[in-house]
C-alpha cells in the first residue's frame, strides 16, 4: 500500500515554510534496560519534576523524557511528510541495544504539530536523551546520545537520569496578581463567529464547524509547568496528560494509537458542563448525563459527523474496522462527553503497514476539531475565527522506530509563551441548532482544567 503523505485533499502542494530537508542527527546510539525503580502508587508522577520535561501520561502508564538528543521542525503542508522522512532516516541509522522490546522502547520521539498547514508556528519532533516508560507493571529506561564516545550501559543511563532528577523545578502558589485577560478572540467576537457559522450551516455550505477562542493567563511569578502537569495528571486520570516544548494539557481525545499493527482512536463530540446540572427529582448524575447528552438530537448529530469523518479517513489503511454502535457517556471532572472508541487492523498491502505518524496525518483534522466537510470548514475557520491556532487542536504524542505510537488531539491545554504568560485555548462544535451563548459557556467549561491547574478563577 502506498501511504499518501501529501497535503490534505484540496490543499495546494506548496513547499513547507519551515526547516525543509533537515539532515538527520548524527547516528543515535543508545540502550534500553528494564526499570523497576518506578514508585508503586504514583507511577510516573514522581518524574514530572522539571518544567522542561517531555511527557505523555495516563493512569499507570506513559512516557517521560528529559533532555534532547535530536530535534526536527517544519511548517506548512509538508510538515508531517518531512517529519516522517526525518524520523525514518534517524531510526534507520540508529544503533540501540534494546533489552526490553515493545512499543515505546528504543528510539522514541515526542511530537506536536500545528493544526493548520497555514500556521506560522513550527511543528516539531524531539528525541529525549533519557526516557522512562511504564506500561502497567512493566517499566524501562532508555538513554540515547549522538556522542560517539558516550558510555552506553545500565549504570550510565541511571546516572544520567539521576542528574536530571536532581535539578527539580520550583513550584508556585497562586497570587492575587495573577490575572486572566482576553486573548486574540474576545467573547463578543466569538459569539459573532458562532452566529455567522450557524448561518453558513443553514445555507447548506457545511454540516458542522468547530470554532475556538483563547484567553491569556498573566502570572505574577513564573509558571511552574511541572506542577501544572502533575495537577492535570492527578485530576484527569482518564485523559492523556501531555507536555511537549511548552505545549501542555490533558486531552480526552485519542486521535490515533498504533500498537503492533492495530490502530485505535477515541472520538469525542457532544459536551455537557458538570457545573450547571439541573437534575430531575431522584435522578442520578449518570442518568442526568444520559438523558440530556445521549438523548439530545443535536449532540448525537454532532457526534455522528465526527465518527463518520474519522472512519472515512481511516478506512483506506485498514483491513477491518469496528466501533461502538452507540456512543457512551464519558465522565470527566469538568464535563461529560459523548464518546466512541474505534479500532482497526492495519493493512500492509505490498509494503509496510502505515506508522502512527503517517496515520496521524491521514486522519487529521477530524470533524471533532475542524468540521465537515473538512476543506470547507478549514477555510471558514480561517475566515471567522480570528487567530492562528498554532499547535492547539493539532496532533500531540509520540512515535517509536517500529511505527507504534499514540497521538492525541491537543485539547484542554495551553501554550507557555513566556515565563509569566500562558495562552489557553478552547473550542466547540457548531451545528445548525447551536446558539452563541451556549457555545461561549461551553468554552469556559473547557478552559476549566487549565485554569484550575494554574490556580486561576474567572
Amino acid at each position: 500500500m502506498t501511504i499518501p503523505l501529501s497535503a490534505p485533499s484540496g490543499l495546494p502542494e506548496t513547499p513547507a515554510r519551515g526547516a525543509g530537508a533537515q539532515p538527520p542527527p548524527g547516528p543515535l546510539r543508545g540502550i534500553t534496560i528494564p526499570w523497576s525503580a518506578l514508585p508503586d502508587a504514583s507511577g510516573l508522577l514522581d518524574y514530572l519534576v522539571r518544567d522542561d520535561v517531555l511527557c505523555w501520561v495516563r493512569r499507570d502508564g506513559g512516557l517521560v523524557g528529559f533532555g534532547e538528543a535530536a530535534r526536527f521542525s517544519a511548517s506548512g503542508p509538508g510538515r508531517f511528510r518531512e517529519a516522517a522522512a526525518w524520523w525514518r532516516s534517524a531510526t534507520a541509522a540508529a544503533r540501540i541495544e534494546n533489552q526490553v522490546g515493545g512499543p515505546g522502547t528504543g528510539a522514541v520521539a515526542f511530537g506536536s504539530f500545528a493544526f493548520s498547514w497555514t500556521s506560522r508556528q513550527e511543528s516539531r519532533l524531539i528525541v529525549p536523551s533519557v526516557l522512562v516508560g511504564l506500561d502497567g507493571g512493566r517499566g524501562w529506561l532508555t538513554y540515547l546520545s549522538t556522542d560517539p564516545d558516550a558510555e552506553l550501559s545500565a549504570e550510565a543511563a541511571e546516572a544520567v537520569l539521576a542528574g536530571w532528577l536532581d535539578t527539580a523545578s520550583a513550584g508556585r502558589e497562586a497570587d492575587d496578581g495573577d490575572a486572566l485577560v482576553p486573548g486574540h478572540v474576545s467573547e463578543q467576537h466569538y459569539k459573532r463567529a458562532v452566529a455567522a457559522g450557524v448561518e453558513r450551516i443553514a445555507r447548506g455550505e457545511l454540516s458542522k464547524l468547530v470554532l475556538a477562542r483563547d484567553v491569556v493567563a498573566e502570572l505574577a511569578s513564573p509558571v511552574a509547568t511541572a506542577q501544572v502537569l502533575r495537577e492535570l495528571a492527578v485530576r484527569y486520570q482518564d485523559c492523556w496528560t501531555y507536555g511537549v516544548d511548552g505545549l501542555i494539557g490533558s486531552t480526552p481525545e485519542m486521535l490515533i494509537k498504533v500498537e503492533n499493527k492495530v490502530a485505535r482512536a477515541r472520538v469525542l463530540a457532544g459536551t455537557l458542563d458538570r457545573a450547571n446540572i439541573r437534575k430531575q427529582d431522584g435522578e442520578s448524575d449518570a442518568d442526568y448525563a444520559q438523558r440530556v447528552l445521549a438523548g439530545s438530537e443535536k449532540q448525537q448529530h454532532e457526534h455522528q459527523i465526527a465518527i463518520d469523518s474519522l472512519t472515512a479517513k481511516l478506512e483506506p489503511y485498514t483491513s477491518a474496522m469496528t466501533s461502538h454502535s452507540e456512543p457512551f457517556v464519558l465522565q470527566l471532572p469538568n464535563v461529560w462527553h459523548l464518546a466512541s472508541d474505534v479500532s482497526a487492523e492495519l493493512s500492509a498491502g505490498s509494503g509496510q503497514a502505515p506508522s502512527s505518524l503517517e496515520l496521524a496525518e491521514a486522519v487529521h483534522p477530524t470533524a471533532a476539531v475542524c468540521g465537515s466537510p473538512t476543506e470547507v470548514a478549514g477555510a471558514l475557520i480561517r475566515e471567522l475565527e480570528g487567530m492562528d491556532r498554532g499547535r492547539y487542536a493539532g496532533p500531540v504524542g509520540w512515535t517509536d522506530a517500529d511505527g507504534n505510537g499514540e497521538w492525541g488531539i491537543a485539547l484542554r491545554g495551553a501554550v507557555v509563551e513566556a515565563p509569566t504568560r500562558v495562552r489557553l485555548y478552547a473550542g466547540c462544535g457548531i451545528v445548525d441548532a447551536s446558539t452563541p451563548e451556549a457555545e461561549l459557556a461551553e468554552t469556559w467549561a473547557k478552559f476549566r482544567p487549565m485554569m484550575e491547574a494554574l490556580g486561576l478563577h474567572r
